[in-house]
């Protein structure tokens, strides 16, 4: 090396260090911007979650077992338990609505991505898929109350039908983007040894993307459980156990939620507190008994 290299060298050296320096102050900016961001978004979780905890358990479990199974008070201001048939509702309306809405949002997920491609037909279906996630639930409580209730009747089933329409989309978006993580050499390996396309599709495409599908009806079914004002116009008001699918008008703790919450009275108050722990704890123990099943089910495959 010539003596003339070396002020050039020494020039360059500490550039290369200034360069390096101000790299890691982005870094440490970015990550702290990201920790800030994610403590603002998690303190309102928490906050809520710790409310409904601290008011819920006093009248929820402090009235065990009668609040999970005696019927509803007629009189709002009549103070004590129970939600038995708003329970029940739920689970029959929501467990209604996951069994139209998860078939036909996989089905039509599958069409989209393995069928349908660039088609003009596929391109309209993934439209209004994408149309009908900004609807608000209200609208599609009325287009049930309009096409359903007015000719059948208040029913567990009606708000099955709304809940169903609100599942649908999210759905259909979220395993399509699971089967597009799929990769191609699955597909194409299946292909080589003699399968056809639906067989393809049934045995290797849905099995690998079955953990995020699973999740995305997970998370259309706790939308689903939270949703009131589908329900207002499809199920109507009850205060005892209807355990029929297709009669009667029901209700559901969501419902009851907004009701009670509504309320002027004391009573009232604290069983719309009492409602939210229990929808809480319903939606956990529903996405656990799910994960449990997912995780077999991988572990087997």
């Amino acid at each position: 090396m010539s003596a003339g290299e070396l002020p050039g060298d020494l020039v360059a050296a500490p550039d290369l260090s200034a360069k390096r320096s101000w790299r890691s102050v982005k870094s440490r900016i970015m990550t702290g911007l990201m920790v800030a961001s994610v403590i603002v978004v998690v303190l309102p979780l928490v906050a809520v979650v710790s409310a409904v905890f601290s008011r819920g358990v006093r009248v929820a479990l402090h009235g065990f077992p009668d609040f999970f199974v005696k019927e509803i008070p007629i009189v709002a201001r009549h103070p004590g338990p129970g939600m038995g048939p708003a329970i029940l509702g739920t689970l029959l309306a929501t467990g209604a609505a996951t069994l139209i809405a998860v078939p036909l949002g996989v089905l039509g997920a599958v069409y989209l991505h393995e069928y349908g491609g660039t088609r003009r037909f596929a391109r309209l279906v993934r439209f209004m898929s994408n149309v009908m996630t900004g609807v608000p639930s209200i609208v599609m409580g009325l287009f049930v109350y309009v096409t359903w209730t007015l000719k059948f009747g208040y029913s567990a089933f009606g708000g099955a039908l709304a809940l169903a329409c609100l599942m649908l989309p999210v759905i259909i978006r979220a395993t399509e983007q699971m089967l597009r993580l799929v990769p191609d050499r699955l597909r194409e390996a299946s292909y080589a040894v003699g399968s056809s396309k639906s067989r393809t599709i049934l045995g290797v495409v849905l099995p690998a993307a079955m953990p995020g599908i699973v999740s995305g009806s997970l998370l259309a079914v706790a939308r689903a459980g939270g949703e009131t004002a589908p329900l207002l116009f499809a199920m109507g008001a009850a205060t005892a156990y209807n355990p029929n699918l297709f009669a009667e008008a029901n209700t559901a703790l969501s419902v009851q939620i907004f009701d009670n919450a509504t309320s002027s009275f004391v009573a009232a108050q604290d069983r719309a507190w009492g409602a939210a722990l229990t929808l809480v704890l319903l939606t956990f123990v529903i996405t656990l008994i799910a994960r449990v099943i997912t995780a077999r089910f991988a572990t087997r495959r």
